[in-house]
């Protein structure tokens, strides 16, 4: 029969073979994990221990049927080896009683001179717990303490068995080392699962700071355009607005078109600029939908992952689109001149990286919005100055306006002296890009706001 391949040419495995394959991986996982778990702290010990201790005895019962060199146990030997067994319930929860409590049993077993084989198994086991769950120096200290009673034993039983003596001190050391070399295995695996979830937990609060950081700078440019695009509204209507009641026999019509024309601009540009930073919320809502869809079938990690796949990485940087710079403030210069007021720009600078032009961009934008709103006079002059000078880009714009006070105390508030977010939202800016900002009342008259943007260094740092 023709085998039936998949697109990428792998043969389709049947079903009873994979979920063989699976229930072997499975066994193999749960053992791993067995042996990798802390024993003091693992649940159902005492279960589990019931039954190993039942197979160990049951070991030494077979061991006895097979025969063997050394006398048949007693009543008296056969009671001695089976509640040897009995300690082995708590060997986790107390190791060194339960070490004494099977050495309590089996010295006067060896001492009667019965099958010396049958309690080798749970006298290991002991000692294997003792090495597993305690110090390095316990466990020396405990081999120390077992040898000396089986060299006198040993010595009284059978003086001429050197062999034997060599054969037990071998199997209770390398039980200790093999107990040790367990307990520091576990550890291993410990401070790498640890390390594995710290670093799962650090992932996941980038994540969360960088969703927290994309949301204040979405704020950021929402509170600029509108202000911003608002603000000159609100200029051109009034102008609009004074053209007609000021001389209503002598109404401008070309004076009054102009204000309205400027307004559906002034609209048109603002509803770009918004539909821009909408398409990236939407682009965010789609990728945490996506992301939340993930995490539904293959865990929470997906889910994190895609969040973190949208706030980190050059993937945030495309779906922002464009950054503003500086190439845009002759817009902004024309904007606060149809605005009324008189703008005098000057830019001296040239090869400004994309995000310390988009700063000083919307630093010039929220000083020329809170110029053209609080300047209190009909001639404002605003002068707006860009240049380079010490490694950092300097940012000053000034007015010679009367409203300096309402912009020193609640920056870029509402007309109705509400405090608002102008001057914070501008020293974040500046802050985002390694800078500071000045802002406060001129040497001689209105309002100044200067800002020092450092540019980064040919090794990339600032």
């Amino acid at each position: 029969m023709e085998e039936r391949g998949t697109t990428t040419g792998v043969r389709e495995r049947p079903a009873a073979e994979t979920a063989g394959g699976g229930g072997r991986s499975r066994r193999v996982e749960r053992i791993m994990s067995a042996i990798n778990r802390e024993p003091l702290t693992a649940p159902h010990r005492t279960r589990n221990d019931t039954v190993l201790a039942v197979g160990v005895a049951v070991l030494a019962v077979a061991i006895a049927l097979m025969g063997g060199e050394g006398t048949w146990p007693d009543p008296l030997g056969w009671t001695l080896l089976l509640t040897a067994h009995v300690p082995l319930v708590w060997r986790r929860r107390h190791p060194v009683v339960v070490l004494l409590g099977v050495a309590a049993c089996v010295a006067p077993y060896h001492g009667l001179d019965n099958n010396h084989a049958l309690p080798i198994p749970a006298t290991l086991l002991a000692l294997y717990t003792v090495a597993a769950t305690g110090t390095v120096r316990r466990t020396l200290l405990t081999g120390v303490a077992v040898l000396g009673p089986t060299v006198i034993i040993n010595g009284l039983t059978n003086p001429k068995g050197a062999l034997e003596f060599l054969r037990i001190s071998g199997w209770i050391i390398a039980v200790l080392f093999i107990g040790i070399d367990v307990r520091y295995y576990r550890r291993y695996v410990a401070s790498i699962v640890e390390r594995a979830e710290r670093a799962e937990r650090t992932r996941e609060e980038e994540a969360r700071r960088r969703v927290v950081e994309e949301r204040l700078r979405i704020a950021r440019d929402l509170h600029d355009l509108l202000a911003h695009s608002i603000t000159l509204i609100g200029v051109q209507a009034s102008v609009a607005a004074h053209v007609l009641t000021a001389d209503p026999e002598r109404l401008d019509r070309t004076a009054v078109a102009q204000a309205l024309d400027d307004i559906a601009g002034t609209c048109r540009t603002a509803r770009g600029e918004l539909r821009t930073t909408l398409e990236v919320l939407r682009a965010h809502d789609a990728v945490v939908e996506v992301g939340g869809d993930l995490g539904a079938g293959s865990g929470s990690g997906a889910g994190s992952a895609s969040v973190s796949g949208f706030v980190s990485g050059s993937g945030s940087e495309d779906m922002r689109g464009p950054l503003p710079g500086i190439d845009g403030l002759a817009g902004l210069a024309e904007s606060g001149r149809v605005a009324g007021a008189k703008v005098e720009l000057s830019v001296r600078a040239d090869g400004i990286p994309p995000s310390v032009g988009a700063a000083a961009y919307r630093i010039v934008q929220e000083a020329l919005t809170n110029a053209v709103r609080h300047g209190g006079r009909e001639d404002l002059t605003v002068r707006v100055g860009l240049w380079t000078a010490d490694g950092a880009l300097r940012v000053s714009v000034s007015d010679d306006g009367t409203g300096g006070s309402a912009d020193a105390d609640g920056g870029a508030g509402p007309s109705d002296g509400t405090p608002g977010f102008g001057l914070v939202g501008m020293r974040e800016r500046a802050r985002s890009v390694g800078g500071t900002l000045d802002a406060g009342p001129g040497p001689a008259e209105g309002f100044e706001v200067t800002a020092t943007l450092p540019l980064p260094r040919e090794d990339g740092t600032r």
